[in-house]
């Protein structure tokens, strides 16, 4: 009888097939690792996920806190044993917080894994779960300064708009107001008037984040910085003489009510924002720099945001005609900006830069405040050079010390910015701008403030963005 001979053949392929499946159980492994640590919180606090409420039924929901401890939501359970969310300044936080009713937005929903965790004594949590007794949910710690959200409150008064506060060089969220607004605390009872077709206020929109206006002036911002990087070494060289209005065929493009401004060099033009300069400045850029520029500055795409927000909109391409040239270039025409779009592009100046991820988060506590988890500055990249921000911060300087942003100028700190008059619709008032921060030559704040139908963003949205800077250095910022 003949000896069976190996194929070697047949051992190659058992052997490729070996290495086959260790390798994918490696893969798998190594995946399941990551989604673990980098990825589960997001599926499990996804809103379709039946999961969380199961966590409700054994854990009651813990507190949000502002920066400083301070309660800004939590749950009680009443007489009749029914728990009940309590909002402790009621309308004050309401869009940055959010609700956990009728769905979760804000805070609540960006939160809810962590709300819904218990980290407390695994002896007193089992105690706990054989005795029928919930346990006690972590604390979430924001980023959120009362007296900055109350003073932009305040300062924005009964008018709607938006008004934000964040720290450029960190992120951090310090303050986001939006108005007008509703009060968390009876939103069940409120909720098919808010929600109801004739009600046109629309309280439930978080302005800062999810309002879309056209960015007016402070859009010059992106058009002299197209400029500089089209004529890096003559920019400085460029003039304008302005009457009030500049005519080129059969348009005409007029400064805020008709101001001449006479002979500007680019330096004043910024400053005083006038309309006549940009739009011959406009009619000299490449298009399709200036389309690239507006992607590298977020618009049209994802921002890096934990909370619902709308996306900016830039439109022009090449091949634009000369009037939707005109009109972008100072920031009219049909491009659309969120205020916390514009906060995060005025940010990035302040820093250099770079942009860091806005958040809201500061850490995660158990309960009886044994820290749990720890959120720290995250980088979302660069959106211009060193060089470049900081020929845009000094022209924002001269806004201040020379031009529309007057309104912000004092002794007590430095302070740079653009403003913004956004018209809208014929017939109505303009909405007003302003975007800056301080101090100018070591920036600690960005101030963001649109307020709707409001007029001169110099003269209504600069004392907002004033109050909220004197209060940050009056000591409101916490240091």
């Amino acid at each position: 009888m003949k000896k069976a001979v190996p194929n070697p053949n047949a051992n190659r392929s058992i052997l490729f097939v070996t290495y086959l499946m260790a390798g994918l159980f490696v893969c798998m492994m190594g995946y399941f690792g990551y989604f673990l640590q980098s990825r589960s919180e997001n599926v499990i606090n996804n809103s379709y996920n039946s999961r969380l409420d199961r966590f409700a039924d054994r854990i009651v929901r813990g507190e949000l806190l502002s920066s400083d401890g301070r309660v800004l939501a939590r749950t009680e359970e009443g007489e009749d044993g029914q728990e009940r969310r309590v909002y402790t300044y009621g309308s004050l936080f309401a869009h940055v917080i959010g609700y956990s009713d009728h769905g979760k937005t804000g805070l609540e929903a960006l939160a809810n894994f962590y709300l819904l965790s218990s980290h407390m004594n695994l002896a007193e949590q089992t105690i706990n779960e054989l005795s029928g007794v919930k346990n006690k949910g972590d604390h979430v710690i924001t980023t959120l300064n009362i007296e900055l959200q109350e003073t932009a409150a305040a300062a924005l008064g009964d008018r709607r708009g938006a008004v934000l506060a964040m720290e450029p060089d960190t992120g951090k969220i310090l303050a986001l107001v939006s108005n007008p607004g509703y009060d968390p605390n009876t939103l069940a009872q409120d909720w098919d008037r808010l929600i109801s077709e004739e009600n046109k206020e629309a309280q439930l929109l978080n302005r800062g984040t999810q309002g879309l206006y056209p960015p007016g002036s402070t859009f010059k911002i992106l058009t002299m910085l197209e400029y500089v990087r089209e004529h890096p070494a003559d920019w400085q060289e460029f003039t304008f003489d302005c009457d009030g209005a500049y005519e080129t065929g059969e348009y005409t493009i007029s400064c805020f009510h008709g101001n001449a401004h006479g002979h500007q060099n680019i330096t004043q033009a910024f400053a005083n924002s006038c309309n006549g300069a940009f739009a011959a400045l406009g009619q000299e850029l490449d298009l399709k720099e200036m389309n690239a520029l507006a992607k590298q500055l977020l618009f049209n795409g994802d921002l890096p945001l934990a909370l619902a927000y709308s996306k900016s909109s830039f439109t022009m391409n090449e091949g634009a005609d000369t009037w939707e040239i005109l009109q972008t270039s100072i920031g009219q025409g049909n491009t659309q900006m969120t205020p916390i779009h514009n906060a995060m592009i005025t940010a990035a100046i302040a820093n250099g830069g770079v942009l860091m991820k806005p958040y809201l988060i500061e850490r995660v506590e158990s309960a009886v405040g044994e820290e749990i988890k720890r959120f720290l500055p995250e980088s979302a990249g660069s959106l211009m050079t060193a060089e470049e921000a900081e020929v845009m911060a000094g022209l924002m300087r001269q806004v201040v010390t020379e031009g529309t942003g007057s309104a912000v100028r004092t002794d007590a700190y430095t302070a740079a910015g653009k403003t913004g008059s956004a018209e809208f619709e014929t017939g109505k008032e303009t909405h007003a701008w302003f975007t800056g921060f301080a101090p100018a030559e070591n920036p600690k704040i960005v101030v963001t403030v649109v307020v709707e139908e409001s007029g001169s963003g110099g003269q209504v949205a600069g004392p907002v963005a004033r109050s909220v800077l004197d209060a940050y250095f009056a000591g409101a910022g916490g240091d």
